[in-house]
């Protein structure tokens, strides 16, 4: 009898484990990279449902000025957000049905184009009629578990969450090293220049002087023979 009862309280553990991940609320994000050219305006679309939560965060990685304008727009054409000439940025909404515009402005530049960096991240994307599978109606004989299944599924929902945020954290400070090098190596390239400039006026100057110097000692008196 003993081994019945602990063959069906492993069954009732394993098939919780397998029906756990069904009931997750869905949470998506993605990352993109692109170069604005200069004068260039670019927009993008991104289709939300009603009731959802969307996050942009945007980072300026090169270019002079490291700035952009920024803005966001509801699928009925009103403007949510606007930044002007800002070099990073993050912005929350909860949304509705439709296609949600958000573009980057590089026009007010006529000669610099600007590497820009943004993170979509999309809370409570589940499909409308989509209900999460009720794992608890595989489980038989609960009250032989010696533990909650609910205090299971709070732990496994806050690890999914926390390591949500570390990928989230990673992506944006891979982001931030992106553009500390990029302006690590426009100042190396300005410091060389600026370097070699001095080293030609100090040569130049130093050939004058010594022109200056020998033409104070040259006898310019003609001897009558």
């Amino acid at each position: 009898m003993d081994v019945v009862r602990g063959l069906l309280c492993l069954f009732s553990v394993l098939v919780s484990e397998m029906f756990m991940v069904a009931a997750f609320s869905q949470s998506m994000d993605s990352d993109f990279t692109f170069t604005l050219p200069s004068g260039r305006k670019e927009c993008f679309f991104q289709t939300m449902k009603k009731d959802a939560s969307l996050e942009i965060e945007y980072q300026v990685l090169d270019g002079a000025g490291l700035d952009v304008d920024f803005s966001l727009s509801s699928p009925t054409g009103h403007l949510l957000y606007s930044d002007h000439r800002k070099s990073d940025g993050v912005h929350t909404v909860e949304t509705e049905d439709g296609d949600y515009m958000f573009c980057f402005d590089n026009s007010f530049s006529a000669v610099s184009e600007k590497i820009i960096f943004f993170e979509l991240i999309m809370d409570n994307m589940e499909q409308e009629g989509e209900e999460p599978e009720d794992w608890k109606e595989y489980i038989h004989g609960t009250d032989m578990l010696d533990m909650k299944l609910e205090d299971i599924m709070d732990t496994i929902n806050s690890v999914k969450a926390r390591l949500g945020k570390s990928l989230q954290i990673q992506t944006l400070l891979k982001a931030f090293e992106a553009r500390d090098r990029n302006i690590q190596e426009s100042n190396y390239n300005r410091v060389n220049m600026w370097s070699m400039t001095n080293m030609l006026v100090m040569v130049l100057v130093t050939g004058v002087q010594v022109y200056l110097i020998r033409s104070l000692f040259d006898d310019k008196r003609h001897t009558r023979t």
